[in-house]
């Protein structure tokens, strides 16, 4: 009796017969042999269909076969070190599951308007299977790192009465006779489950209204946003070193083949160790001027500054102490020069930019409330926020990693869109 199976598990019954389901992925006839590709999407496996060793049935049935059809097939595992995986099937048995008619995504090349139009199909290709996994890997791999470290995850709300990173790029939605907005960041609402729980993460969707169209930017994604009580900037930097180099080191160790299918030159990935470099702002600046880019000081960095920054660097770089203000209301003053604040960004580098934002929370009450009113922010929206800082103010920090830069970087996407199994941007609201 033939035992089910995954394809990833094939190498546990070398010799017995299996029995797998799955769709075509590809194949081809030469004579009396039919070879047929099967993905289950734990990988791919092909299969030799004999006209000696098959039923007639069983060989009209191969025949008939079109792309993404779905099947059944039974065969004797056989190790091939030329096979896709090192194993292949001789079938004795195929069932269709259900046909497959005139698949629209083909081997030929395809532009991106059209892949993006069948992403729902598009997700099905080697190339997207293998950056989904990986971003699975991250996603696991964030939640599993923070669990050890004593962080608890506390869920924030996607429904927010007010702006957390500026009011220009909100999504604003009717909510009983009143207005609510998108969040923009769970970064408020963590603050608040730090000085409860000590340390804290939230992981959900993001949303910023930023008429962008640069292959940096989603109108939703995904934000992982640790926060701990009594850390300051130097405990943060330390913190997100350790995180972002241990996920980027998971991938390499649990998801090198999906690499392999990417063709993703992994010789940077191996270098991404502590320590990082750290610039400042300031020296940030006189690097950009020394390049000849058109930068100003006191401006936040665009693309070309991030790449440029970066490009001098073989992992990933710090860049701290921003202008307060360019920096959000709540980033604390850096005491020693009130002009800056205790903020960080970590750049990837081959030209991914920034992936993680995040520095010292201003923990004195009378310097927020004054921040609040510089800002123009409604006071009433933030009398909880001010609570935090009127029972058992504690200094604090926090950071924010956007998983799908991070994943572009990991896997060399050449764009975000890639990244998300169904992306959001200006003109994409479908599939």
């Amino acid at each position: 009796m033939a035992i089910a199976c995954l394809v990833k598990e094939l190498g546990l019954h070398v010799g017995e017969t299996v029995r797998l389901s799955g769709w075509l992925y590809n194949k081809r006839t030469s004579g009396k042999l039919q070879f047929l590709l099967l993905r289950d999407g734990t990988g791919i496996v092909q299969a030799v269909v004999s006209r000696k060793e098959v039923s007639n049935e069983s060989w009209e049935t191969a025949e008939a076969l079109t792309q993404e059809a779905s099947f059944v097939l039974e065969g004797v595992v056989r190790e091939d070190a030329r096979a896709p995986g090192g194993f292949e099937l001789g079938a004795t048995r195929i069932e269709l599951i259900a046909p497959s008619s005139a698949y629209p995504i083909t081997p030929k090349e395809h532009g991106p308007e059209f892949l993006l139009d069948h992403r729902h199909l598009w997700l099905r290709s080697r190339r997207s299977a293998a950056v989904m996994r990986i971003r699975d890997e991250v996603i696991f791999g964030m939640r599993e790192w923070l669990h050890s470290r004593g962080f608890v995850n506390v869920d924030a709300p996607v429904f927010t009465p007010s702006a957390c990173e500026g009011t220009t790029t909100l999504f604003e939605t009717p909510y009983f006779g009143g207005t609510a907005y998108l969040t923009q960041s769970g970064q408020l609402y963590m603050e608040a489950a730090a000085m409860a729980l000590g340390r804290v993460y939230c992981f959900g969707p993001a949303f910023r209204a930023e008429k962008s169209k640069t292959r940096r930017h989603l109108t939703e994604f995904w934000m992982v946003e640790p926060e701990v009580a009594f850390l300051d900037l130097e405990g943060d930097i330390q913190l997100i070193e350790e995180f972002v180099s241990a996920m980027v080191q998971r991938v390499l160790e649990r998801r090198r083949e999906d690499l392999e299918i990417l063709e993703r030159d992994t010789s940077s990935l191996e270098r991404v160790r502590p320590p990082f470099p750290r610039i400042t702002y300031d020296e940030a600046a006189e690097r950009l001027k020394a390049k000849g880019l058109p930068f100003r000081p006191g401006d936040d960095f665009g693309a070309p500054d991030e790449t440029a920054l970066s490009e001098d660097f073989d992992r990933p770089l710090f860049v701290h102490r921003f202008p307060a203000a360019i920096k959000a209301f709540y980033m604390k003053a850096d005491p020693a020069d009130p002009r800056l604040s205790l903020s960080v960004d970590l750049l990837a580098p081959e030209g991914y930019g920034e992936i993680v934002g995040g520095g010292q929370r201003e923990d004195d009450l009378k310097t927020l409330e004054e921040k609040i009113r510089e800002h123009g922010l409604p006071r009433e929206d933030f009398e909880w926020y001010l609570d935090l800082r009127r029972y058992g103010s504690v200094p604090h920090s926090g950071f924010g990693l956007g998983l799908e830069r991070t994943v572009a970087w990991i896997c060399g996407l050449p764009h975000l869109r890639e990244a998300i199994p169904f992306p959001r941007m200006i003109h994409r609201l479908r599939p």
